[in-house]
């Protein structure tokens, strides 16, 4: 699955990013002057309290959302020259997600969930590829299963296996353990991980939990808008509590 990349070039580059809402209060700054730059096969986790703005710039970073100014560079590719439908096809071509809610089609099983994907991008052979890749999660016996069928844990692991299947430069993950108990986040997080280092794929995670953070390269920490990247290690009680109060 490896891509064979180049880890000095850059995936991600972020300039002077800024984003600002109108509120009946009047303008509300989510986002203050942020500058990222990611290596291609980097993974670095976003932490932050809620309302921190982290899940603001994820949605940015993967062209899902418009800033108020600034630039994002992804994979080569100025976000700003982009329409919706470029955006659109940027995406598809390029990233894939994971998200909290697993956000899974309640209709479809396991399989059909994996194969969509890859049959919306034209993959060959979608069927056995999708096949393979729940294999690799553990889910063989899970093939014919609908979402309500399949616990948590389980959903979370079709989920990944959706996301890896058109082998994307770029995976963005939004809180992916934060639905799960802490022996099935651990074992999501391993096969998040495997599966990263084998494609060579970007991560960019956003969590509230510090343990899974530090399974990153790089830790980069969201509070009231801006961007800073602390040693981790050293981070306060106090902000150990903010980060991880909306898993506990």
């Amino acid at each position: 699955m490896s891509n064979n990349i180049d880890r000095n070039i850059s995936a991600i580059t972020v300039t002077n990013l800024n984003k600002t809402v109108v509120t009946q209060e009047g303008e509300l700054t989510i986002l203050n002057g942020i500058n990222i730059e990611v290596k291609q096969g980097d993974s670095i986790a976003i932490l932050g309290p809620s309302g921190s703005g982290k899940s603001t710039l994820l949605g940015l970073l993967a062209a899902l959302d418009t800033p108020s100014s600034g630039e994002i560079v992804l994979d080569g590719v100025a976000l700003s020259g982009l329409n919706e439908e470029q955006k659109a096809a940027l995406r598809k071509k390029k990233v894939s997600f994971i998200f909290q809610s697993f956000m899974l089609v309640d209709t479809l099983t396991a399989l059909e969930n994996v194969m969509l994907p890859a049959e919306l991008s034209g993959v060959k052979d979608a069927k056995q590829k999708a096949q393979s890749m729940l294999e690799r999660v553990g889910l063989s016996h899970r093939l014919n299963h609908l979402p309500k069928q399949l616990s948590g844990g389980e959903q979370q692991r079709v989920a990944i296996a959706r996301a890896f299947i058109c082998e994307p430069k770029v995976l963005f993950a939004d809180e992916p353990t934060g639905n799960l108990d802490s022996v099935n986040g651990d074992k999501i997080a391993d096969m998040l991980f495997a599966l990263n280092q084998e494609s060579d794929t970007t991560l960019v995670l956003v969590t509230h939990d510090l343990h899974l953070a530090k399974r990153c390269g790089r830790q980069l920490v969201m509070e009231n808008g801006h961007l800073s990247e602390p040693n981790v290690v050293n981070l306060s009680s106090q902000q150990h509590s903010e980060f991880t109060a909306e898993v506990n």
